[in-house]
């Protein structure tokens, strides 16, 4: 992990959030780095806050991404941010299937060991959040308000929807401590 990355305490994180999930991406990686058997995945839809007063991370994967399998077998999952120079390691990891190939390489990214958790974290990240699974539900069309939302499910494949509780925060003071 980089020598930039301190533990935040969670009441202490500060980030435009909205900038965070829908400009810079994540990388959302989920299984254990110890047995070598994780995936990852670029997420930019989710959210976070407290449920159940715990601080949490809710994360949405498709059951089609090879990421879904590894989220239901695995207690645990990290969320990483990276400085913007790695906007193109994060547009690999969206768009190329963990099944075919092993795309982390193509990122050119170093999974590393976590303290909290058995998932990997990343050595370029500059942020990173270390989760425990407690919580998950399927969409369920029928309760969609908003018509539109059904343009974003052409292939009837409803995201499964992740609540994790933060264990940890690492990050970079400078950019993500208030």
């Amino acid at each position: 992990m980089s020598n930039n990355l301190k533990v935040i305490p969670v009441d202490q994180f500060n980030s435009n959030v909205f900038r965070l999930w829908d400009k810079e991406w994540l990388a959302l990686t989920s299984g254990n780095f110890h047995t070598n058997q994780y995936n990852v995945m670029t997420v930019a839809w989710g959210g976070f806050g407290i449920m159940w007063n715990k601080p949490f991370a809710m994360v949405v994967v498709r059951p089609t991404r090879h990421t879904f399998r590894f989220i239901n077998q695995f207690d645990s999952f990290s969320l990483c941010g990276f400085p913007e120079e790695f906007h193109k390691s994060l547009s690999v990891l969206g768009s190329k299937s963990g099944r075919d190939t092993n795309k982390i390489k193509a990122a050119n990214l170093t999974p590393i060991a976590l303290d909290k958790i058995d998932a990997p974290g990343y050595a370029e990240a500059d942020l990173i959040f270390q989760c425990r699974r407690l919580y998950w539900e399927d969409f369920d069309p029928s309760k969609f308000l908003d018509p539109s939302i059904e343009s974003h499910y052409m292939k009837k494949d409803y995201h499964r929807m992740c609540f994790g509780e933060i264990l940890r925060i690492h990050g970079d003071h400078e950019k993500y401590r208030a």
